[in-house]
């Protein structure tokens, strides 16, 4: 099985790519983030026309997840961790027995700032959503755009980001309660290099300079990484010219398991 997690920043903007590079990398399980589209507005035919089977959980202009799989999935649950948040951040499937957490982390804005707290609180929530519906022992993915760089080594410089905005203590922190609960870090264990990012800011042309962030995890449970045989990040999806569509600014990230 091959899941994926990505931040398409506008589905209907990045439709023309992002399925190009569907058809190109077929994946089995598709986390998109960052919808910017309602329910009604998600572009499902081209989904279904490959075969896939589509779970949204939308909103206009904003926010927004989505899982697309080949396999039709059961116990859809939308609205997590917190059932009356007005924002579409989460949603979770089953797959072919795996349970599958696609999330959209609040950004916060900058450390001190009123969405900074509440993004706290959001991943504290979280941390007791997994203590409540799930367990470490369980065939489980939680993935999606974190808005965390959880190491030094996973920013462009540390110096420059030390305390900011995706890289401060309590961000960090609540991070590590999420591995500390039982969750693994997919891709450091295939890879613990520095220079390895998810995002890049497109105002200062960050990716034309190399200065990117991880923000983008796919976090599995011990059962699942018995199971893995790599996690890739797509630098080349981020870089590639496209006639009909520009980039995201995040890379898709794939965790390939054995069947």
């Amino acid at each position: 099985m091959r899941i994926t997690t990505w931040n398409v920043n506008s589905v209907r903007a990045r439709l023309p790519r992002l399925l190009d590079w569907i058809d190109r990398s077929d994946p089995d399980v598709l986390c998109l983030q960052e919808l910017k589209c309602t329910d009604e507005q998600f572009p499902r035919a081209p989904f279904l026309d490959r075969g896939y089977h589509v779970e949204v959980f939308g909103q206009k202009a904003w926010n927004g997840v989505a899982i697309v799989s080949r396999e039709r999935p059961d116990e859809v649950l939308r609205g997590l961790p917190v059932p009356e948040d007005p924002e579409a951040r989460g949603i979770s499937v089953v797959v072919d027995d795996v349970r599958i957490v696609d999330l959209y982390v609040i950004n916060g804005r900058e450390v001190g700032h009123a969405q900074y707290e509440r993004k706290l609180a959001w991943l504290d929530a979280l941390r007791g959503w997994l203590d409540e519906h799930c367990s470490p022992d369980e065939l489980l993915c939680v993935c999606g755009d974190f808005n965390i760089a959880p190491q030094d080594i996973d920013t462009w410089d540390p110096d420059a980001w030390r305390e900011r905005i995706l890289c401060s203590t309590p961000e960090r922190q609540r991070f590590q309660a999420l591995l500390d609960w039982g969750l693994v870090d997919s891709f450091r264990q295939f890879d613990d290099r520095p220079g390895w990012y998810t995002w890049w800011d497109m105002r200062t042309r960050g990716f034309e300079r190399g200065q990117g962030l991880r923000i983008d995890h796919l976090l599995i449970t011990e059962g699942l990484l018995d199971a893995a045989l790599d996690c890739e990040i797509d630098v080349d999806e981020r870089g590639r010219e496209h006639p009909d569509a520009r980039p995201s600014d995040h890379a898709p990230v794939t965790l390939t398991l054995e069947d």
